[in-house]
């Protein structure tokens, strides 16, 4: 596959294969193994930038690959690449228009690379995420346990043993994996510091917000899905609401939010100064988690612990 110099890639993920699309090329198929995604990154050595849609962890091992080889990767939201072929005119969809669609994307919206992941941090958020999901299974048990008969219920009770040892077992795997890698376990103690982060709010900030501490506090608001998004026409001003952004991230910093209004005099006298001025509570506290993750960012990014609250211009 010969390619010319300073080139973009579109890449269409499945779980059998890669359809890559390269400017003024034809689109290409590689099979999504170890000689498939080897053979992908020769092939587009040298790029600019490769972006490829999230796909359900199909993408991950292709993206550590091309990582590896030196090649800048962004992955972005398949919905901002469906609106972007909507707008451009692009109703067809199949494999080889939808790597096109993703190059083009990547041509005018140039998305921002992803931070180098290490297999430490992808085994992380990996534990990060099953311990979400035993919650998730463990609410949904203890919903059906108030309806159930006797005999029903000592089951449930059975599996809500089960996911609550479980969980203690991920907990230590968690603590253990963040402990292991010197910058994680860095970024941990600096978290730990900040009022209202406690161990899993700082390990979900470490595995699924690695961006922290690297970009602007804007792009960080935005990344979160904190920022506001303008909703005007001509002279009519609509009400700004938040939207996209990475909802799990998000749910961590809502919560940890929540506890810094309490304990964080910095935080606490933001959120009541936008109440006293007449804010709806929840744009106060959108407002209140906006202000938090700029903040965390700073001490990230200087790495110093959190201060209150001349540090931060609080």
């Amino acid at each position: 596959m010969h390619v010319p110099q300073a080139f973009m890639v579109g890449i269409d993920v499945s779980k059998a294969h890669f359809d890559v699309a390269v400017e003024g090329k034809r689109v290409v198929r590689f099979d999504n193994d170890v000689p498939g995604r080897a053979a992908l990154a020769t092939a587009i050595a040298g790029a600019e930038l490769v972006v490829v849609e999230a796909t359900g962890g199909y993408e991950m091992a292709l993206v550590r690959t091309l990582m590896a080889a030196g090649i800048a990767v962004a992955v972005v939201n398949p919905r901002q690449v469906r609106d972007f072929a909507r707008a451009s005119g692009r109703l067809a969809k199949t494999d080889q228009v939808d790597a096109r669609v993703i190059l083009h994307f990547a041509r005018a919206m140039r998305p921002a690379q992803i931070p180098h992941i290490d297999d430490g941090r992808i085994a992380l958020a990996a534990l990060v995420a099953r311990r979400r999901q035993l919650i998730d299974m463990a609410v949904a048990e203890k919903n059906r346990l108030e309806h159930a008969p006797q005999a029903v219920a000592a089951l449930i009770g059975e599996t809500l043993a089960a996911l609550k040892s479980q969980l203690a077992r991920v907990d230590a795997a968690i603590a253990l994996a963040i402990e292991a890698e010197p910058d994680m376990a860095a970024r941990r103690d600096l978290l730990l510091t900040v009022p209202g982060i406690g161990e899993v709010g700082a390990a979900v900030l470490i595995a699924e917000l690695p961006e922290l501490g690297a970009i602007d506090d804007k792009k960080l608001a935005a990344l979160v899905g904190v920022a506001p998004v303008a909703h005007d026409s001509g002279t009519w001003r609509g009400q700004r609401h938040i939207a996209g952004g990475r909802a799990t991230v998000r749910c961590a910093l809502y919560m940890a939010t929540l506890s810094a209004i309490r304990c964080s005099p910095a935080i606490k006298a933001f959120h009541k100064r936008l109440r006293d001025a007449g804010k709806p509570p929840k744009v106060a506290l959108v407002a209140a988690m906006r202000k938090f993750i700029v903040m965390i960012n700073t001490i990230i990014k200087r790495r110093t612990p959190w201060s209150e609250p001349q540090q931060h211009g609080c």
